[in-house]
């Protein structure tokens, strides 16, 4: 039984550090090795899967809420409108259907009725999702991609860097947004692209100041001061440790600039400085619905176009406060 000692026992037996009080030892074997190691990778993957289980948590509460799954609906159906627009609408959004029908009423053919200049009003309708869902996401990512940057270099830096970013967001916030807006699109040029551009370029600031508050009080946490003293850098700190926990309020206030991108698109486009005609979007066939006299000889043109606008800024809202609550780590199950 001695001489089948493995080598492993006999050195650990030869080890002080490795016996206890009575010269014990304590053998350390491959075998013992391989059964600890999936108890460490256990314990290393704890971290993601508490993560992966909080959006599954927050899924499941948003399932339950009834007006957020409505909300849900509306964009997703919206959205497959927009992506689906060749294949849903019987006409183009330019195609005159007959200058003699101008203004007819909704009917089996025309469901939406036929606007002023004889085209098809359900066609141009959904076209318009397209142009206005557009404007809505490319806004916001440009507002997420200029904002969230900016208010964490603010929150997370402080000092200097933080008063001269924000003195620069007080400034640009201070002037009313579609004020800066109108002038941009002046300056520029109507256009899908301008108008993106503009409530892009303009809008970031509100989201600027969301991140900095979170970051100002996410820095002070326990696992960001235990980050900073084993020596890792900021940029890895704000990009992993600080930003994933402020993915709520940004995921919430990207639902909601969604619908108030579309509204800006709506205003610009009523008033003449939006979307160029002949295409179409909700904005300009409000505009067209609201002449004078339409309003009362051809309602249909101004109906149909402010219920594809109400009923997505109407999804946008629900959705927007069911991630809300979903998303709330005190939400009750």
């Amino acid at each position: 039984m001695v001489q089948s000692t493995s080598s492993t026992s006999t050195g650990a037996a030869d080890d002080p550090a490795l016996t206890g009080g009575g010269g014990t030892a304590i053998e350390v074997t491959n075998e013992a090795i391989a059964a600890a190691t999936p108890r460490l990778a256990t314990v290393g993957d704890l971290s993601s899967r508490k993560q992966r289980s909080l959006w599954g948590d927050a899924w499941r509460r948003l399932l339950k809420n009834k007006l957020a799954v409505i909300g849900l609906t509306i964009v997703v159906l919206f959205s497959l409108i927009a992506i689906f627009a060749p294949l849903i609408a019987p006409y183009g959004e330019s195609d005159v259907v007959d200058i003699r029908l101008a203004k007819y009423g909704p009917s089996w053919e025309w469901p939406f009725g036929i606007d002023a200049n004889g085209r098809d009003l359900f066609s141009r309708v959904i076209y318009g999702a397209r142009v206005s869902l557009v404007v809505g996401v490319l806004a916001q990512a440009l507002i997420l991609a200029i904002g969230v940057p900016v208010g964490a270099i603010a929150g997370y830096f402080g000092g200097k860097t933080d008063t001269i970013l924000m003195r620069i967001v007080d400034v640009i916030y201070a002037v009313p947004q579609l004020l800066l807006v109108l002038l941009f699109v002046n300056w520029r040029g109507p256009g899908l692209i301008n108008i993106f551009l503009a409530i892009g370029l303009i809008g970031w600031v509100t989201e600027a100041r969301l991140v900095r508050g979170q970051f100002l009080a996410l820095r002070e946490q326990e696992y960001v001061n235990a980050a900073k003293v084993v020596g890792v850098g900021g940029s890895s700190i704000i990009m992993k440790h600080i930003l994933p926990n402020s993915l709520t309020p940004i995921i919430v206030a990207l639902t909601f600039g969604i619908p108030t991108a579309i509204f800006t698109e709506a205003a610009l486009s009523y008033i003449g400085v939006g979307i160029r005609p002949p295409q179409a979007s909700w904005g300009a066939l409000v505009g067209e619905g609201s002449r004078a006299g339409y309003i009362q000889s051809s309602p249909h043109m101004l109906l149909f176009p402010v219920l594809a606008i109400g009923l997505t800024m109407l999804g946008f809202t629900f959705l927007g406060d069911g991630l809300r609550d979903a998303l709330d780590p005190k939400g009750n199950d």
